[in-house]
């Protein structure tokens, strides 16, 4: 049994989802367990991590509905995500390699050079400067979560879900790991991309030393580890600012006072645009993935009307179902975006219980989200399309008081994109 595994582990021969078969435990954390499973649909072992706090099931399906999406050859792969009575369950390619927690036990001594630690530093860089341009936070880097495989480090083991109640608040200890977890996430504050940095820097800052730092940890590096400059001193001690303002804004900013190249810009984006969209291709992917961040959405499209059908044709999206929605055409008054652009008033819906999105998109993208925001795109008194919200990451509905926001956001979109009325839309190539 691996450390700290809990009493009602999962023995080797379970049997998950009717496609997954437990062969045996990888490891164990506060928020659950990752086991070495048989896809027998895919034909391949994968890594499936338990989680045991099954009190935010719409919480943990938005999340990895998204994670699902990503891409890049530092990320793993997402393949399957379910909730059943025992847990809730993510499913991840297993990637082949020992995690730099072992490579320091094996090879530290205490640390590793400076030169081999930061070139893992920087490679843990280009996959987290990814996710969070993906508008995603990985919330656990540490050693452990960084596998080193034949090409480099792979970032592995998503933290998708708190284990907070309902009422959570400020003091409540989020997700996380000590000594790698930021000060204000250990707080119970707001997690954003700087919490990754902290993690990363705490990480480099392990792999040099031998141990994690405690917080405001005065050791002096450069004066005691070989081949540690003040310059990397200082980077590192920029990364694990207590305050969050204070420390290295991003994950790109960290890796550039590493000092070597800009980080690779590699990997697919999340958002999707029809061959020759109506707007500016580049602006309009920034306005949907500006609106996801805004509002906390983990999907955004824009729908214009063809002027020639009346349809509703979705131009661009961003998120979870970006490619599935693009190029999706609806007929006039179709649908919830339909509804809203028919009738020029903004929605927020409840959509399982609301049967328009159902009947109407699901059946071709599969995806039926929990909230829905649909605001008008108005210019000149005329509705042109719509801008579509789905899914708070939070789990949570819209609101009234986002509907005020959202028709904000939707004049200064129709106000950047500069729209004209009369330009039809153009199907998918």
């Amino acid at each position: 049994m691996a450390s700290g595994e809990p009493n009602d582990a999962l023995s080797a021969g379970t049997e998950l989802a009717g496609r997954f078969e437990i062969r045996g435990p990888i490891s164990s954390g506060a928020m659950g367990a990752v086991y070495r499973a048989y896809d027998k649909e895919g034909d391949s072992e994968v890594a499936v991590k338990r989680l045991l706090d099954v009190t935010h099931v719409a919480r943990f399906e938005i999340e990895a509905r998204l994670l699902e999406q990503l891409r890049h050859p530092r990320v793993v792969r997402v393949v399957h995500y379910f909730p059943d009575e025992s847990g809730q369950y993510l499913v991840m390619e297993l990637v082949e390699g020992a995690d730099l927690g072992g490579v320091l036990a094996e090879r530290g001594s205490p640390g590793l050079p400076a030169d081999e630690a930061i070139e893992y530093a920087r490679e843990a860089c280009e996959a987290l400067q990814y996710v969070h341009d993906q508008l995603i936070v990985h919330r656990d880097v540490k050693p452990a979560n960084l596998i080193l495989g034949g090409d480099g480090v792979v970032l592995v083991d998503f933290g998708v879900a708190r284990a907070l109640d309902e009422d959570e608040g400020p003091g409540t200890v989020g997700i996380g790991t000590p000594r790698f977890m930021a000060p204000e996430v250990f707080a119970g504050g707001e997690v954003s991309p700087r919490a990754d940095v902290f993690g990363l820097a705490a990480t480099l800052w392990t792999l040099l030393t031998g141990e994690p730092p405690g917080y405001d940890d005065r050791t002096p590096l450069a004066e005691e580890i070989a081949d540690v400059t003040p310059e990397l001193e200082a980077a590192i001690r920029a990364g694990l600012e207590f305050i969050p303002q204070r420390r290295i804004a991003s994950v790109e900013a960290f890796a550039s006072a590493l000092g070597g190249p800009a980080i690779a810009a590699r990997g697919e984006s999340l958002a999707r645009s029809v061959e020759r969209p109506a707007g500016p291709d580049d602006l309009m992917v920034r306005i949907v993935r500006t609106a996801a961040g805004v509002f906390d959405a983990a999907a955004c499209s824009i729908a214009l009307i063809d002027a020639a059908t009346g349809e509703l044709v979705y131009e661009t999206a961003w998120g979870a179902g970006a490619s599935e929605i693009v190029g999706v055409r609806l007929k006039p008054g179709a649908g919830i975006g339909g509804s809203v652009a028919a009738g020029g008033e903004a929605e927020a819906v409840d959509c399982r219980n609301d049967p328009r999105f159902e009947a109407q998109i699901a059946e071709g993208t599969g995806y039926v989200p929990h909230a829905m925001l649909v605001v008008p795109l108005e210019r000149g008194g005329r509705t042109i399309g719509v801008l579509s919200l789905l899914d708070r990451r939070d789990g949570g509905l819209y609101g009234p008081q986002d509907i005020e926001r959202a028709e904000l956001f939707a004049d200064l979109a129709v106000a950047a994109l500069d729209l004209k009325p009369a330009a039809p839309a153009t199907e998918p190539g």
